[in-house]
């Protein structure tokens, strides 16, 4: 009983596939290098894939102030990056985490820089701007040309209760954002009990976003935007796609 227990604790352990560390306290140097995205790739025994900017299409390589991941109907899964303060949204097409495509980028009527706050039905995103600068929809109609429009009349800046996909509450009463919440992450790898762990360094990151359907977590940057590949993951994804795809 004792050793069936041991041994499934055994494998519990050997499924961790990643552990995302957020520095909180002092914590010393990683002394692992850093390890070649491509390189990584075309090695199966890794189970984690870091990808760097410079790895990606050029408008992933620049900075951002909040993402958002979006489902289009045709289910292709899009990244949106607000760039230039609010004034430009980066379109990307990462529906496969190993061919992420620039679908160009869109010019913003906005005041400034926003926080994306929740879905308004399947095709559209509450946005908040920041500074107290009110409200506005994100409208994905057109998923590689979304369009804003400002939610005019309102006259508070408070917290905000979903009224399902209909609309929402706001509450008079302070609500303080903080668009300086950077952290350094340390990205392990702990899957294959055979290696030592892997250890990569990720710095001044300002948002994390995770596809659970692919496994994939992007991290936001001042240098750009980092993914974190799970290949597994997206190998069981791509199965099940084409089990539904192709039945029988």
């Amino acid at each position: 009983m004792k050793e069936n227990a041991t041994s499934k604790l055994s494998k519990c352990l050997r499924r961790v596939a990643i552990a995302i560390v957020t520095i909180g306290i002092a914590v010393g140097p990683a002394v692992h290098a850093r390890p070649n995205s491509k390189r990584m790739a075309d090695n199966p025994v890794n189970k984690i894939i870091l990808v760097r900017p410079a790895d990606l299409p050029e408008l992933a390589q620049q900075t951002g102030e909040a993402m958002l991941l979006h489902e289009a109907s045709d289910g292709s899964t899009f990244l949106y990056i607000e760039q230039n303060h609010g004034a430009r949204l980066a379109i990307f097409d990462v529906t496969d985490p190993g061919k992420i495509k620039e679908e160009g980028s869109v010019r913003l009527d906005a005041p400034g820089p926003f926080d994306f706050v929740f879905p308004v039905g399947d095709r559209a995103e509450l946005v908040r701007f920041r500074q107290g600068q009110g409200e506005a929809v994100l409208n994905f109609h057109k998923v590689r040309v979304p369009t804003i429009e400002v939610v005019q009349g309102l006259k508070w800046q408070g917290s905000m209760e979903r009224l399902g996909d209909d609309g929402f509450i706001l509450v008079n009463q302070a609500n303080v954002q903080s668009a300086s919440n950077v952290r350094d992450y340390q990205v392990v790898e702990m899957a294959n009990s055979q290696e030592p762990s892997r250890v990569f360094d990720v710095e001044q990151v300002r948002e994390e976003i995770t596809n659970d359907e692919t496994g994939t977590t992007f991290l936001l940057t001042a240098d750009g935007l980092y993914l974190i590949r799970r290949p597994a993951v997206e190998e069981d994804f791509k199965t099940q796609m084409d089990q539904m795809n192709h039945p029988g």
